[in-house]
Order: structure tokens, then sequence, then C-alpha cells
């Protein structure tokens, strides 16, 4: 099949669905998953394989558009506003997904995944902080979707992009130092300054990375200002592309660049408004419809059946840790009684970022042993959370009083 044939009908059946999805009541994110499971080569073999292999350039690109306009929902003043909400909401929710899903695995791990032969501790506590590591971020480009689609404002709609934004900065440090402490138990090394080190010049390095692009965005668009918005988009899809490729290239995280990236747009470039609501106009659906397909294209559906219980109890613990989170952190920042009810449900959704780092694990041999599993048990969480999450999201914001009324 031809690879323009295929793209082509990846888009319109992702808007088709997205639609139907609407008319139902449903997010169009919600149409666009459905769409990639349809489409995809594992159950109805009409996409070829092999060109499914070959998107993770358009997914990258996808990704950073979507971390950029998460970037930009943190507008300084938004923070200060709700600034002890979102950081007391972050930590708390991040962990505590963190401990409930570690607590449960380091104790019941042996009964859920039995591996006759191999130890404890060298194979069921490695795993287990692994596995919870990757529950702490959440996917802010489900609820970023579903947000735009209905304009939701308010108070609980700004926190949930905050937390979902600050959550992946503490994702990506409990993953390396889960990383660190489970090389640690399985060759039995000594711990050692750098697994603290590294994780925090790699969060360091990806927040310089993206201040810069930032800067040199914010500087062009002054030279600029006068030109189409045509002329806007290639600048600005150009210098997310570098800022996404040269992220991955000196080892820092691409998403947290691209993030910051938009984080300094939105508070030091004179033309924010104009930027952002041009991409949301002209781009953002598109952008939406080829990641959130291409992504369920990739999902291998034996996972659920080979896999489905630690699956289910890796959503259902997350979740517990979110809410639970999510409940005391607000409670601490005496935040409003809305923030403590719903702001969890806009953070359940999960993918993108966690499925990146589960592959990262699956290319180290030293978790030879359980890297099959850790994929397997993340693929098959997305599946669940994309579908779910943003209904959850949807239904939350309803609640908050945060969509406009029809």
């Amino acid at each position: 099949m031809e690879p323009i044939l295929t793209v082509g009908i990846i888009i319109f059946t992702g808007f088709i669905l997205g639609e139907f999805c609407t008319r139902l009541g449903l997010p169009k994110v919600t149409g666009y998953i459905l769409a990639g499971i349809l489409l995809n080569p594992s159950l109805t073999h009409f996409i070829p394989e092999e060109f499914v292999s070959h998107t993770s350039l358009v997914t990258h690109i996808a990704l950073a558009f979507i971390t950029f306009s998460v970037g930009g929902t943190l507008s300084f003043s938004k923070i200060r506003a709700l600034g002890k909400s979102i950081v007391s909401i972050t930590l708390f929710e991040a962990e505590f997904a963190f401990l409930f899903v570690a607590g449960f695995f380091v104790l019941l791990g042996p009964v859920v995944f039995p591996q006759p032969g191999l130890a404890y501790c060298t194979f069921y506590i490695p795993i287990a902080i692994l596995l919870a590591s990757l529950a702490s971020p959440t996917d802010p480009s489900a609820t970023l979707a579903v947000v735009h689609q209905y304009k939701a404002k308010g108070e609980v709609s700004s926190t949930i992009m905050g937390v979902a934004a600050f959550d992946d900065i503490l994702g990506i440090f409990n993953y390396s130092l889960a990383m660190a402490a489970a090389a640690i138990l399985i060759l039995n090394q000594p711990f050692e300054a750098n697994s603290i080190v590294e994780p925090l010049l790699r969060i360091l390095g990806s927040i310089t990375i993206g201040t810069l692009f930032g800067l040199l965005l914010n500087f062009l668009t002054t030279k600029i200002n006068h030109e189409s918005e045509g002329v806007l988009i290639s600048l600005i899809i150009s210098l997310l592309s570098l800022c996404f490729g040269l992220a991955g290239i000196l080892g820092a995280d691409e998403l947290l660049s691209t993030m910051t990236m938009g984080i300094f747009v939105v508070n030091y470039n004179i033309n924010k408004e104009q930027i952002f609501t041009m991409l949301e106009r002209y781009t953002e659906e598109l952008i939406f419809v080829l990641f959130f397909t291409i992504s369920a294209m990739h999902l291998n559906f034996s996972i659920l059946a080979a896999n489905g219980l630690v699956i289910l109890i890796f959503v259902v613990f997350r979740s517990i840790g979110k809410y639970s989170g999510t409940y005391i952190g607000a409670k601490i920042a005496k935040a409003s009684p809305k923030v403590k009810k719903y702001t969890a449900g806009g953070l359940i959704p999960q993918g993108g970022i966690v499925i990146g780092l589960a592959l990262v694990i699956k290319q180290n041999s030293d978790f030879a042993s359980m890297s099959d599993i850790i994929l397997n048990v993340i693929i098959g969480a997305t599946i669940i959370h994309e579908i779910i999450g943003p209904v959850i999201s949807k239904y939350a914001l309803k609640k908050a009083g945060e969509l406009p009324v029809k």
C-alpha cells in the first residue's frame, strides 16, 4: 500500500471516529484511540506492520507540539495563584502513585507473576520499583485535548494542567533513581553519588535546552511579528524539532525540553496569545488525530490476555495513589473543595512518555529478565488509561462546572 494512502486512511478514520464519539458525548480523543485500535495491524491487518514501525518521526513531532502546548498553559500568573496547590498536589499524587504500586508488587509480586528460580532481591524488588516509577507520570496530552475541545476554564483545569506538567519532572526523577537502585540490586553494585547526580543533571540539562530554544523563539518572533501565520508556524516547527532532536542527542529528556520551551514562550513572548491561539486553530486537531491514532496502532492486544491481572492491579493501585495523593496534597495546601475533589480525574491518562521510558528499560541488558513484563504491563495499562482517561477527565471538569453550558 502506498504510504501516502496509508496516511490518508489514518487521518480520515481518526477524524470520522472522533466526530462519532463527539455525537455520543465522548471526547474526540477517545475516537482517535478507537480508530488506532481499528487500524492496528495485529487486529485487522489492513495497515502494514512495517509502516507502523516507522512512524516514530510523526509521533516525536506530535509530542513536541503537545508538550510545547502543555508548557503554554503554565503562565507564572496562574502558577502564583495556584502555586502552593500545584506543588503540594504534584508531590503527593506522584509519590503516592509510586508508593502504592511499589508496595503491592514488593509484597505480592511472587504471587502475581511467579518466576521460579529468581531471587526476591534481584527480581521482585527491582521490577516493583521500576513499575512504580512508571506510575508517577501523567500523560497531559489526553487531558489537554479534552480541555481544548470543550473550552474548559477554571481553577481545576489550570491545576490539572500544572500538575500534569510538573509530575513528569518528578516521574523522570523517580525513574532515574529506580533504574539506578534496580541495577544495584540486580548486579550487587554499591550505591554511588552518581545515582542521584545523574537524574538531576538530566533534568537540569532538559530545562536548559528548553530555555535556550524558548528565548531564541521569543527573539525571532520580535523580528518577524509582521509576517503571516504560516511563517510563524514554520518557525515553530523548525525550532521544536531542533529542541527535541538536540535534547535526544545530548541525553536530556526531549519532552521536558519542549515543555520548558513552551513555558518561556507563554511567559516572556509578546506574541504569546497569537502563537498559542494559532497553533490551537491550525495544527492541534491534526496533531491529536495523528498522535493518538498512531499510538493505538502500536499496541499489541495479546498483552491484555497474557498480563491482564498485573495490568489491572497496576491501573487500580496507580489510581488509588493519584486520588489519595491529590486529596491530601490539596488539603495540605488548603485548596478549594472543587480542586480537592475533581483534580485527580484529570490525572488518570497515561501514555507517551511512560512507553518511551519502558522501551529504554527494554534496551538495557541489565533488565533482560524483567523488561518484557514491564513493557507489556505499561502498554496494556496505556490501552486502559488512554480510553477511560479522557472520559474521566471530561466528567471531572463537568462536575467542577468548568465546561461551558450549551
